[in-house]
């Protein structure tokens, strides 16, 4: 009997169902998050078994053998997620009010000042903290890290390894400003984190430890480059060159975000491929000039492999980030290919590399860089398999006018392809159309290739010979013709556009149809267009909330036409409002119509002040067709007519939104949204006591 068509287009995918494993196991992973209580480790045990009795059983029978081991690789990213999980340290109580504590200093961080003017400030992280306080006496080190702001006015010299004490005011990671917003209590589980805050007075360092080496190497390199380029040109070629992010500043992020750029200010694949790029192609030159030399070795391969050392040892040196990592995983692979005379790029190599990073930290599938780097990559290898001829027939006799033709074209569409694969994920995640950005890469790009990181490649050698001013002063040149390039695009028209927050099914159809669009052949990819088009339609099929109420019911606001109506908001709210700015693409406007405290929008009573704590009841009139009341102090029996939301919800349930609906108001909290899960903490945010040690211990 002969195999149906579906069959035979299955079939026909050959050796490309291999890329398809990391895509199960990473929606395996997500699968992990959906449910809104903690999911028990037998639910995934239980599919495993029927994955693995499928593929046993039906082992002759085709499709039941691929559906045993689609089951067994969605149940393993299940329990390796939630492994993963459970093995964090729990989050600490940490102290409401002033504390004193002592711990380690992991890293100090240089960070930007807060107005034009001030001297830059500095962040330390912090391990195993130790509180003095009364009930945290006899305490256990913390087990995460706290990232404290130091005061300006503090000089102290700190290192790397440094045993510090202050005085500093702590906050734990903060709630979600709305349902369905940013986690970074999620995020810091993940972390190691613990939260953070800052410093109230000068920290006293008690003892100079020995400090990591890499770490005070990366220190050492960040001072000599911002005495030798002071301001942001010096802050950008931190990061370049020691991943030190800290000195740059808001407004320098905004310019590259908005120019499509924000790439260049995180290390990741492009840097090192420039890195290892200017190291080959230095050596390959070198060696080919030493006839002896080009004639007996193998200068290619020797090239290759010292390209991705140095390229090794530029990730260590910029922090060993995640982007990093995971492209030297890609450049490895590419240069173990280059050895045994493969291919050295390809769709296996990739899916490879993800696999490992989501085997060994599988929660990276919900970072927003894993996303962005997995969908550029992927976009393009899948882009240069099929406009290869095109791109070889382009570049025809090799005269040196098609040459430079086919490179200018192949810039291009290096910059439409990741620019457009990476698209809607910074949608998803910001919030933020960039329009120019394929104008912008084009010309800042090269310009990064020729002339900023080879300058900063020669100013890494020569500063043991104290000879690194000169390339540094050329890599700060070009620094700021991209930054002048970044502030020119940031200014044009319709330059950054907001849009409305995609959920989370959204940003999770459109990956499935990148999948779809890159790793499959033959005709049946088109489909891929469908998912694809729903999800860039997804956040405006969505629905946006009409009341917002922050986790501290200290900012609320209504939707009123294309503007957010707000009422006072304290400085703790800011980014709470920054964040519903985000999510809604609106713009915010004070709340008008407010009277003794009172503000009545439609059918929407909001009491965003009230001194009294609620002992004052509103009059009755004010109630009248109320169906809503939001109240920053306790409601008591306001409006019983009315849904109520005030201090103690939020409290209880973090923030909230409300939709205004034909038969009254649907409310949802933060709690209600995310469930009970490991990093949601009890009502009112508190962590796992810091108990002493019994004294059997």
């Amino acid at each position: 009997m002969a195999p149906s068509r579906w069959t035979q287009d299955f079939l026909a995918q050959g050796r490309r169902l291999v890329s398809w494993l990391p895509v199960g196991w990473g929606l395996g992973a997500i699968a992990y998050f959906l449910p809104r209580s903690e999911p028990g480790f037998l639910t995934a045990a239980g599919l495993l078994a029927v994955g693995l009795i499928l593929t046993i059983r039906g082992w002759h029978a085709f499709w039941p053998r691929c559906l045993g081991l689609a089951l067994c690789v969605l149940a393993l990213g299940f329990l390796d997620m939630r492994w993963c999980a459970h093995r964090q340290a729990p989050m600490p109580a940490l102290p409401s009010r002033a504390v004193v504590l002592s711990g380690d200093v992991r890293s100090v961080v240089v960070m930007s000042p807060r107005m034009d003017g001030d001297a830059p400030g500095r962040r330390i992280v912090l391990d195993r903290a130790v509180f003095e306080t009364g009930v945290d006496i006899g305490m256990m080190p913390m087990r995460r890290a706290l990232r404290l702001r130091l005061r300006d006015d503090d000089a102290v010299d700190l290192r790397p390894g440094a045993h510090v004490r202050l005085r500093a005011l702590l906050r734990p990671p903060p709630f979600p400003a709305l349902p369905g917003g940013r986690d970074a209590q999620r995020i810091a589980w993940f972390d190691g984190s613990a939260g953070g805050g800052y410093a109230l007075g000068d920290v006293r360092v008690l003892s100079q430890g020995r400090a990591p080496l890499l770490e005070g190497l990366r220190e050492r390199i960040a001072g000599i480059v911002q005495a030798a380029l002071p301001g942001q040109s010096g802050a950008i070629a931190a990061t370049l060159l020691a991943g030190e992010t800290g000195g740059l500043s808001v407004g320098t992020r905004d310019d590259f975000a908005a120019a499509g750029l924000a790439h260049l200010l995180a290390v990741a694949g492009l840097h090192l491929g420039l890195v290892m790029g200017c190291v080959i192609a230095t050596l390959r030159f070198a060696m080919a000039a030493w006839p002896w030399i080009a004639l007996r070795w193998p200068c290619k391969e020797i090239a290759c492999s010292i390209g991705l050392a140095g390229g090794a040892g530029y990730v260590l040196l910029t922090g060993a980030h995640l982007p990093a990592i995971r492209a030297l995983g890609m450049a490895g692979l590419a240069t173990l290919a280059l050895l045994l005379g493969r291919r050295p790029l390809s769709l296996r190599s990739l899916s490879l590399v993800v696999w490992a990073i989501l085997i060994v930290a599988p929660q990276d599938v919900l970072d927003v860089s894993f996303q962005m780097s997995f969908a550029a990559v992927l976009a393009l290898i899948a882009g240069y398999d099929e406009l290869r001829d095109p791109l070889m027939r382009l570049r025809g006799d090799g005269r040196f006018a098609r040459v430079a033709l086919s490179h200018l074209v192949a810039l291009g569409l290096t910059s439409l392809l990741a620019g457009a694969a990476t698209l809607p994920v910074s949608l998803a995640h910001f919030g933020m159309l960039q329009p120019w950005f394929v104008l912008a890469n084009l010309v800042a790009v090269p310009i990064a290739a020729v002339w900023i990181m080879p300058c900063g490649l020669l100013a890494l050698l020569a500063m043991p010979l104290h000879l690194a001013g000169v390339p540094l002063g050329l890599m700060g040149a070009g620094i700021r013709v991209v930054m002048h390039l970044a502030h020119g695009v940031a200014g044009l028209p319709l330059a950054s556009r907001a849009v409305p927050m995609m959920p989370g099914w959204g940003l999770l159809l459109y990956l499935l149809g990148l999948c779809w669009l890159c790793l499959w052949k033959g005709p049946a990819r088109c489909l891929a267009c469908v998912p694809i088009v729903v999800a860039l339609a997804a956040p405006w099929m969505a629905a946006r909330p009409d009341v917002l109420i922050a986790p501290d019911a200290g900012a609320m606001a209504v939707r009123m036409g294309s503007v957010l109506a707000m009422g006072p908001v304290s400085g703790l709210d800011r980014q709470v409002v920054s964040d519903w700015m985000q999510a809604t693409a609106l713009p915010v406007t004070p709340l008008s119509g407010c009277a003794g405290g009172l503000c009545r929008v439609g059918s929407v009573l909001l009491r965003p002040d009230d001194r009294r704590d609620g002992s004052v009841l509103p009059p009755g009139d004010a109630c009248r067709g109320v169906g809503l009341f939001v109240s920053q102090s306790p409601a008591r029996e306001a409006c019983p007519q009315a849904v109520a939301i005030d201090r103690f919800s939020v409290w209880r349930d973090g923030a909230y939104a409300a939709y205004a609906m034909p038969g009254g108001w649907r409310v949802v909290s933060d709690r209600a949204w995310r469930g009970a899960r490991l990093w949601v903490p009890a009502p009112g945010g508190h962590g796992m006591p810091n108990l002493p040690m019994a004294v059997a211990e």
